[in-house]
């Protein structure tokens, strides 16, 4: 069981929820909640907000927003509460959920603790009824189908549903035309509110505070900025009546800031001075200075920016995007046209999220040609669109490209390009090689419209090479942050609880992030035989035992080999954990299945069916015994005949084989066949909508 799932994974997802929930009643129960009053179909909702409806798709990790969100945006525009029905009790299912991640030791340790958590669904719980109620927070379904009952359809019948439809049509149904006018907008902006997820990044590693601090303080656009915003200063300067430096305040400013523009003497107008131009615009939309009145002032809110160049240098970053205007110039100029600068913001946000996290830097050509492919899917281009406005927005994207290397957001190198980007694939299956990101995979697909990338221009050793630096790195992650995207950081996970550290290693960390982080994480818990004491301890206690089993897979190979193989290996005398050990030995080849002893086969036979029935549970079970049956009875009776340490385990298997249906075909293959082994795959149906 993961706690993060791919949009695509439906069944999986489905499969996963349902045993969370299911857990999560049986949770409640010894806690004293009554089974049937834990509002399941709540919780599960809450579930599929976090797999659906947010970007990162993270179960386990609830921030404030994700209350808020969850209990005053989706469930009033995605659950369904007709007249006579009673409004679902979410704020009490997610404290509820929230308090069994943590118990369960499922709550993502990158998030923020219980007690915050349950504040915020306190806080949200106080408008969740106005918000279930307000018309225009519904979803499109949601209203139609209100009304609907309103007016005495049943939703549930399709008939009635279409006579509602007719009726609407034909203007016998009053309805509030200006929540569905409200509802149809955000549909269209925001799209539908399942339509949300983003392509995972990979673990990056970044220096220290300090050093990031060191480098910014070292970037001489950065000086420049600093320098202007100081000349602007709180009693102002005076500008022209159209918003501009005046010339000669531009030619001081130009020698003062030591911009490299045309001599003063050479100076007309502003125009004449594009380096001293962009520091001005880039101060400005930064929101370190403004103009009142015709004067241009310093902002005194930012003066303590000023001094922090790690600050200053966050806020020139995020002023490129707003840009625009000025990387395209003048109205009359040729740059109107370009490509680029019709979807600027998310053209540029699109580069740097391409970039971010890469294993090796992005050849010019790939990083062009995924641009112009870009600008075709957009703007609905096909191939007879003209050359020279492609032509224009690479011009326009290097100069956008020369900004950030000023800024020191990029590194440009030559050299030879790393062999992920040599081959293009023939079919249309995207390339995906180890460690690369699904992003960069889905760059390097070529699909129609897409014209023919010429490899040519990847030959040789001088080939301009891109990727983002230290400094580009860390604002690129804050914005995905911001945007409630998943952007691990090597290192962060270095406090988290053992078992935090090893779920979100499995769900989320390749192999070389993970023994970067399992190595700060053991120095920080007493060195390695102490720290080794307290992850195995987590795999002990945790109470799903696929994920478990997932957990001491990633200890193994997060380990210094051979280390890792070593400690798993020395587990299979261990009474608790030596069914997973098993389990990870053969899956990862390190042991061949004819070693193993007769009482350890049994014991495997009996940890798949328990993950079997634990996945499924006992209608998955019976539903796969419909269609399986003699192997998989056969299968259980191997299981229940097994040493397995895990007799609560066993129990429960006997008890749901005992309600096992066995058909007439099954019984008669059975007496011809004798016994045998193997086993079946089933999921557990649950009646649950929106």
């Amino acid at each position: 069981m993961r706690m993060c799932y791919d949009p695509d994974d439906e069944d999986e997802f489905e499969a996963g929820r349902d045993l969370l929930v299911d857990r999560l009643e049986r949770w409640a129960a010894r806690c004293g909640e009554p089974r049937g009053q834990v509002d399941a179909f709540a919780v599960a909702a809450a579930l599929d907000y976090r797999h659906l409806g947010t970007p990162d798709g993270r179960l386990g990790l609830w921030e404030p927003r994700h209350v808020k969100e969850y209990l005053l945006d989706w469930a009033p525009r995605t659950i369904t509460v007709l007249p006579d029905e009673e409004l679902p009790d979410a704020p009490g299912a997610l404290r509820l959920l929230l308090r069994f991640l943590h118990a369960a030791h499922l709550a993502d340790p990158r998030g923020p603790g219980l007690d915050t958590q349950l504040a915020a669904v306190d806080e949200a719980a106080r408008t969740y009824r106005e918000a279930m109620a307000d018309r225009t927070r519904f979803g499109p379904a949601r209203f139609w189908l209100t009304l609907a009952a309103e007016h005495g359809s049943d939703p549930t019948s399709q008939e009635d549903l279409d006579r509602f439809v007719e009726r609407v049509h034909a203007g016998e149904i009053d309805h509030d035309e200006a929540a569905l006018a409200v509802i149809a907008r955000r549909h269209l902006i925001e799209g539908p509110a399942d339509a949300r997820r983003s392509e995972p990044q990979l673990p990056v590693a970044l220096p220290s505070e300090q050093e990031l601090r060191a480098d910014a303080e070292r970037i001489t656009l950065l000086t420049q900025v600093r320098l202007l915003t100081e000349w602007a200063g709180r009693q102002g300067r005076a500008l022209t009546t159209t918003g501009r430096l005046k010339t000669a305040d531009a030619r001081e400013l130009a020698d003062r800031l030591a911009t490299g523009d045309a001599p003063a003497e050479t100076v007309r107008s502003l125009d004449d001075l594009p380096r001293l131009n962009l520091v001005f615009e880039l101060t400005r939309q930064a929101r370190l200075v403004r103009v009142v009145k015709g004067r241009l002032y310093a902002v005194a809110k930012a003066a303590p920016e000023l001094k922090d160049p790690l600050a200053l240098w966050r806020r020139a970053f995020d002023a490129v995007f707003a840009l625009r205007r000025t990387l395209l110039g003048a109205k009359s100029g040729r740059h109107v046209e370009s490509l680029l600068f019709d979807t600027y913001e998310d053209t540029l946000a699109d580069i740097l999220n391409t970039l971010y996290s890469l294993p090796h830097p992005m050849p010019w050509p790939r990083l062009r040609d995924s641009v112009d492919y870009g600008h075709r899917v957009r703007l609905q281009l096909d191939d007879q669109a003209p050359a020279m406005w492609f032509d224009h927005a690479h011009r326009d994207l290097r100069r956008v490209l020369d900004v950030l290397d000023e800024l020191g957001a990029l590194g440009r190198t030559r050299g030879r390009p790393a062999p992920e980007y040599l081959e293009v694939p023939a079919s249309s299956d995207p390339l995906r090689p180890p460690g690369m990101p699904a992003a960069l995979a889905a760059l390097l697909l070529e699909q129609p419209p897409a014209p023919a990338f010429d490899g040519s221009e990847l030959d040789g050793d001088s080939v301009e090479l891109i990727r983002l630096s230290a400094l580009g790195t860390w604002a690129v992650r804050a914005r995905l942050l911001d945007e409630g995207r998943d952007a691990p950081l090597v290192g962060e996970l270095r406090h988290a609880p053992a078992a935090g550290l090893l779920g979100v290693l499995a769900d989320h960390y390749d192999t070389d992030s993970a023994r970067s982080e399992l190595t700060a994480w053991r120095e920080a818990h007493g060195g390695a035989e102490s720290a080794i004491a307290q992850l195995l301890d987590s795999v002990r206690d945790m109470p799903f035992r696929s994920r478990a089993q997932a957990m001491l897979d990633t200890l193994l190979v997060a380990l210094p080999e051979p280390e890792g193989e070593r400690l798993v290996r020395s587990l299979r005398g261990d009474p608790r954990l030596a069914p997973y050990a098993i389990g990870v030995l053969v899956q990862r080849d390190l042991l061949d299945p004819d070693d193993l002893t007769d009482a350890e086969s049994l014991v495997m036979v009996a940890e798949g069916m328990f993950q079997l029935l634990e996945l499924t549970g006992p209608e998955g079970l019976a539903e796969a015994a419909l269609t399986r049956e003699p192997d998989l009875r056969d299968a259980i009776e191997a299981a229940l005949a097994a040493p397995h340490p895990d007799r609560a385990a066993l129990a429960e298997l006997e008890e749901a084989a005992v309600r096992l249906p066995r058909t007439g075909r099954a019984r008669g293959e059975r007496r011809r066949r004798g016994r045998g082994s193997g086993t079946g795959h089933g999921r557990k149906k649950r009646g649950r909508g929106r």
